[in-house]
């Protein structure tokens, strides 16, 4: 088929970009005809930080067949490209903000008219962490415009079905890792634990603050940009509960290539997120030798084998998470769950992914 795919693309920063990318990829070695339609700038003018990788040295190899040429400015510029997208058999729209992509989507939609090319909509969130009537009203409208919905765990299909009777299509989200991961054997525990990326207030790091609170000696790293102020609560709470000799904050994208060394000095990756979709992280964490700690919230309660590659335990719960960790080091727990991490291998999961996405019933 000819495919059009809208959404963000590598070198733009984030999982998202790097799933697009690799999704293009995939989709033009199964012998599709491919292109990506991105933006001339990742997100409007809310986000806080660069959009692109640092000094935009590619971390993966970039889908030559890309054009940032979509403007959020620009609602004449969406219906031209639209109209230019009708030779395409199928569009794939990427989406994840629906106040964000919401307006984009519906007036390409409607550009391409019922009769334009097939329609899918592949959600890595269905609506925000934080959904206000905004974002179910456009959420609701963009499904029942779409010919098929992709989402990437049982519980989104389900929430899926309360907007729409567009046909739905579960498939687990391949595995898109940044950089080269390295396994460096888990010996003896350093007592160090990791948070990655992107630190929002529905990822939960204050729930581990406080729990870390509770646990002598255990120190923690948080390593990824800091969305909006995120970085003066935690330093507030780390200030108010002590922790500032055991909590280290880096703040900012952690290119690639420093990925690797940030587990290798960790005993375990922490997930401590009050709500979830579907997650890179447990697979990037796996793929670097590192068990996962983690809340029974989206994708994780499956991607995580509880007391055999990692732990769960309740979401938003401090003493659920702080007994977790508890357990964590007691003897030989840490180098159990690391003897019991599968191995990383998305190529079999890509190929029955882009299956899903371009099925036709």
């Amino acid at each position: 088929m000819k495919i059009a795919i809208i959404g963000p693309v590598h070198p733009y920063k984030g999982g998202i970009a790097l799933h697009t990318t690799q999704l293009a990829h995939h989709l033009q070695s199964a012998g599709h005809d491919v292109d990506v339609i991105s933006w001339k700038a990742q997100y409007p003018f809310f986000y806080p930080g660069e959009q692109f990788v640092p000094n935009g040295k590619p971390e993966m190899p970039v889908f030559q067949n890309s054009k940032r040429v979509l403007s959020w400015k620009n609602p004449a510029g969406w219906v031209v490209w639209a109209k230019r997208l009708k030779r395409y058999d199928q569009i794939i729209f990427i989406w994840w903000v629906p106040t964000v992509q919401g307006p984009v989507y519906t007036t390409m939609m409607k550009a391409l008219g019922k009769s334009g090319p097939r329609k899918v909509i592949l959600c890595h969130n269905l609506i925000q962490h934080s959904a206000g009537p905004a974002d179910k009203l456009l959420t609701k409208k963009v499904l029942n415009m779409a010919d098929n919905i992709i989402v990437h765990t049982n519980e989104m299909a389900e929430l899926a079905s309360e907007f729409t009777d567009t046909p739905i299509r579960v498939s687990a989200m391949p595995a898109h890792l940044p950089g080269k991961p390295s396994i460096k054997q888990l010996n003896e525990p350093a007592k160090s634990l990791l948070f990655f990326g992107l630190v929002r207030q529905y990822k939960g790091v204050d729930i581990l603050l406080r729990s870390l609170a509770n646990i002598p000696a255990i120190k923690l790293v948080v390593a990824g940009e800091m969305w909006g102020k995120q970085q003066t609560k935690l330093l507030a709470l780390i200030d108010e509960l002590k922790l500032n000799d055991r909590v280290e904050l880096k703040p900012g994208y952690v290119p690639a290539e420093d990925i690797a060394d940030l587990f290798a000095a960790s005993d375990a990756l922490v997930m401590p997120y009050r709500s979830a979709t579907a997650s890179n992280n447990p697979d990037l964490a796996f793929a670097n030798g590192r068990p996962v700690i983690a809340t029974r919230v989206g994708s994780l309660q499956k991607q995580i084998r509880d007391k055999v590659d990692g732990l769960l335990c309740k979401p938003n719960d401090v003493e659920s998470l702080s007994s977790a960790i508890n357990y964590f080091y007691q003897p030989g727990v840490a180098n159990k769950l690391a003897a019991n991490i599968p191995v990383v291998s998305s190529e079999n999961d890509w190929h029955n992914y882009t299956q899903t996405i371009t099925r036709i019933d």
